[in-house]
């Protein structure tokens, strides 16, 4: 738990310096900083995507993944904290962008391999290492989305730990039943392709092209491995 801990630090930090820089940055650099973020955003997603060994195992989790998100509603769930935070924290002038602010920054730190495996290698050996390289990366990037969005994005921290806090304490509870994990584990890899086209809807969002229910396709990152379980004790290829 070391590591989430000082994730949630620099997550905390970093967005309230954005939130108090913010306010002193002139409008089109705010605006300049979030769109070079957004582009960011879809060349690293577009990245972890192409690390797919079947693509048609991505395209499987992200079908079925958001059908289930679409029955539970998840994007609903997250909004509806965003707004309770909101209306609890927010100023006048901050309404509405509190919410963007909390879901996006949620999304955008708690998807990804650095998420899964550091929390998994903290759990099981108690190395935090991985998890204080991201624990730099999202203090900066909080900085950055707190200076437009404002203070929702460092109560994105409470999302962070609840995450990475849940998977280091199942990693730490299933011990040796894990295996050896990887980034070049097969179900590490498909998961860590599925991720990259959420976050490709992440930065669709920060770019404001199109207003992708990003929170409702979560599912498909959990299905990925699951679907290559299935197919490898049926002993399935793709082609």
């Amino acid at each position: 738990m070391t590591g989430t801990i000082l994730n949630v630090i620099t997550v905390i930090l970093g967005g309230t310096l954005g939130t108090f820089l913010g306010s002193r940055l002139p409008t089109k650099m705010r605006e300049t900083i979030m769109q070079g973020l957004g582009l960011m955003t879809l060349v690293i997603g577009a990245q972890m995507a192409m690390s797919s060994k079947n693509i048609l195992i991505v395209l499987g989790s992200i079908l079925f993944g958001g059908i289930i998100g679409e029955w539970i509603g998840i994007q609903a769930y997250l909004d509806s904290i965003g707004k309770k935070l909101e209306e609890r924290f927010a100023r006048g002038g901050e309404s509405g962008k509190f919410t963007r602010g909390f879901v996006t920054a949620s999304l955008i730190f708690c998807i990804g391999p650095m998420t899964i495996l550091g929390s998994i290698q903290d759990g099981l050996i108690g190395d935090y290492n991985l998890l204080a390289i991201k624990s730099t990366l999202d203090g900066f990037a909080a900085l950055a989305f707190a200076s437009t969005l404002g203070i929702g994005v460092a109560f994105a921290a409470l999302t962070v730990f609840i995450s990475q806090g849940s998977l280091s304490l199942a990693a730490m509870l299933m011990g040796s039943a894990l295996g050896s994990v990887s980034r070049e584990t097969p179900w590490v890899i498909e998961m860590t392709a599925t991720g990259g086209v959420l976050v490709m809807g992440i930065g669709l969002l920060l770019l404001e092209l199109k207003q992708v229910r990003v929170g409702n396709l979560l599912p498909a990152i959990f299905i990925a491995p699951l679907i290559v379980l299935v197919l490898n004790l049926l002993n399935v290829k793709l082609p």
